[in-house]
């Protein structure tokens, strides 16, 4: 993250703000209202990571993902939710996301923001006593558009290795 120019404690409380409402929507199934934050160059990637040696430069295997989407894909993954064709989410998953160590720094342009938080999902499906924890870091670019903000990139560094979910078909 740049560093170069403080960001005011209202800014950073905004980004927040959205970032917890962000996850209030994706956690109540409202997809179609999500895609209204969305930049329309949106990138969204959810790199494949394994453990390397600490020498290593990176432990996130170059050009391996579980996601890789931009604006239109992730309109198609909605349109697919509201299909009857969405076997992996019917009925649809309860999921919690909890966003924590929101860090916000300056972006390339006057109008974006890097922002750094984790996240920690978890999820049920069914009435199976069984549930999902996934937990990582998200690197978002937030782009301030009217009175709010739009993703515009969003990188999910999950903290696992080996993904034992039954499929990855939420939004993180």
């Amino acid at each position: 993250m740049s560093t170069q120019t403080q960001i005011s404690a209202t800014t950073v409380r905004e980004i927040t703000d959205w970032l917890y409402m962000e996850a209030g929507l994706l956690d109540a199934g409202r997809y179609r209202e999500w895609l209204d934050l969305v930049a329309e160059d949106l990138s969204y990637i959810a790199p494949l990571r394994v453990t390397r040696e600490r020498e290593a430069v990176t432990d996130v295997v170059e050009g391996m993902t579980h996601m890789d989407d931009d604006a239109d894909s992730m309109e198609m993954r909605v349109l697919r939710l509201e299909t009857e064709y969405a076997w992996a989410e019917d009925p649809p998953s309860r999921s919690r996301h909890f966003v924590t160590n929101v860090q916000v720094a300056p972006g390339d342009s006057e109008d974006e923001f890097e922002v750094t938080s984790n996240l920690l999902l978890y999820r049920t499906r069914g009435d199976v006593a069984t549930y999902d924890v996934l937990s990582g870091e998200r690197k978002d670019v937030l782009r301030r558009a009217g009175d709010g903000f739009r993703l515009a990139k969003r990188v999910v560094l999950l903290d696992q290795t080996t993904v034992m979910t039954h499929n990855l078909a939420l939004i993180m």
